[in-house]
């Protein structure tokens, strides 16, 4: 079975004729749409058969924009461009008087202002408690330095951030990038850019590291200090956190810090643990959506099992803590979950579900993570440290979880719809 496209037949002639803009604005109220198109379906006086080339329309705080591309449709010969855009004006006119609102017409043959724009678009999300207006014009000024066109703007959620989605044309990918990690930084708000496409809405997976992701501060470090070592491991632990310390090392030393606390320590750690604002809605939206949800920590399947039964999780994978006569050895069990492990521990999560890897997220805020980050088919940086941040596809530091809803397109309403 062939996939192209039907050609055109005699009864369907491409548009060849003149071509104009016809812009509608005013105060929204229901009809208006279904009255213009009404009109241009009955034709006006003068008037050639028209065919809709292009259509768009948005709906800001009551006041309506609307924009038709329209093509002439030559029947007995050529259109003459003056008397197709003099006949829209009078079909216009109509609809202006008949509605309140104002109509526009210009011509549009030719390629448009600024012409083709070569490359695949890309989203731009900008995110923030609020967005600032620096950011707005930052991000605009940094997508015409390389070259790129915002088409079109829309807000995602303004709750608990407010983002907005613009969609970008006409730019390099790592020009795009690099050029808006420089805003983001400058302006304190978060900007992610993801390729437009259907790879963005077939996410299937994702994946959270746990300490400082999923949940508030580092296990190690509420057990370190019930042991009373807790400067020792906290130095240790930012320096792998940092990428400073090789991570199999660095979790090996601090966990000899641990040696002969009783095993109820854990039970006692696990129960004050603080989800981060947001996770269980990103999680039970995602749920609904379909998605598998996991967690894959360098912390202990003591902490994480637990804490995956209660989310209803699909998946996890952690170290294990060596346990003997009630009272934790200072040892570990089994393969360590570094860096590496982590990787492997989502690709196999994937293969288990039949997902393949550019279908999956990753979200982490360490060294350790990056692997992760990078095999998965999007890597965020949560409130991450700055050697992740550069290496991550984009990155948040917003202190909600769920903001990871608007990097993958899915709007305020959406989100509310799912729960």
């Amino acid at each position: 079975m062939s996939l192209d496209p039907a050609p055109r037949t005699a009864a369907h002639p491409p548009v060849e004729g003149p071509r104009a803009l016809l812009t509608v604005t005013g105060v929204d109220r229901p009809g208006v749409t279904a009255r213009l198109f009404g009109a241009l379906a009955e034709g006006a006086e003068g008037l050639a058969p028209v065919e809709v080339v292009d259509v768009e329309q948005v709906v800001v705080h009551g006041h309506l924009v609307l924009g038709v591309v329209l093509g002439a449709l030559p029947a007995d010969g050529p259109v003459d461009e003056a008397t197709f855009l003099s006949g829209l004006a009078r079909l216009g006119a109509g609809v202006a008087e008949a509605t309140g609102v104002r109509v526009e017409i210009e011509s549009a043959s030719g390629p448009g202002p600024g012409g083709a724009r070569a490359g695949r678009p890309h989203h731009v999300i900008l995110l923030g408690r609020p967005v600032p207006p620096a950011a707005v014009a930052g991000a605009a000024t940094a997508i015409a330095g390389v070259g790129g066109n915002i088409d079109a703007i829309r807000r995602l959620s303004d709750y608990p951030v407010t983002s907005l989605e613009l969609t970008v044309s006409g730019a390099e990918a790592t020009e795009l990038r690099t050029a808006l990690a420089a805003v983001a930084a400058a302006s304190g708000a978060d900007i992610a850019v993801e390729q437009v496409g259907l790879a963005r809405r077939s996410k299937r997976l994702i994946v959270l590291d746990v300490d400082s992701t999923l949940v508030r501060g580092e296990v190690i470090d509420e057990l370190a200090a019930r042991a009373g070592r807790a400067a020792e491991v906290a130095r240790i632990t930012a320096a792998a956190m940092n990428g400073e310390l090789d991570f199999a090392e660095s979790l090996r030393a601090r966990v000899r810090t641990l040696a002969g606390l009783p095993v109820e320590v854990l039970d006692e750690v696990r129960e004050h643990l603080e989800l981060t604002p947001g996770a269980r809605t990103l999680i039970r939206t995602l749920q609904r959506l379909g998605f598998r949800c996991g967690i894959v920590s360098g912390g202990f399947t003591q902490i994480t099992d637990p804490l995956a039964v209660s989310l209803g999780l699909d998946f996890a994978a952690a170290n294990t803590l060596e346990v003997a006569d009630g009272r934790l050895t200072g040892g570990l069990v089994g393969e360590i979950v570094d860096r590496a492990g982590k990787a492997r521990a989502l690709a196999r999560f994937a293969a288990e579900h039949g997902i393949p890897l550019e279908q999956t997220v990753a979200v982490g805020d360490g060294a350790n993570d990056l692997d992760m980050l990078n095999a998965a088919g999007l890597g965020i940086a949560f409130n991450a440290k700055p050697v992740v941040r550069e290496q991550a596809h984009t990155a948040l530091n917003q202190p909600y979880l769920d903001a990871v809803l608007q990097v993958l397109g899915f709007t305020r309403d959406e989100v509310l719809d799912a729960l």
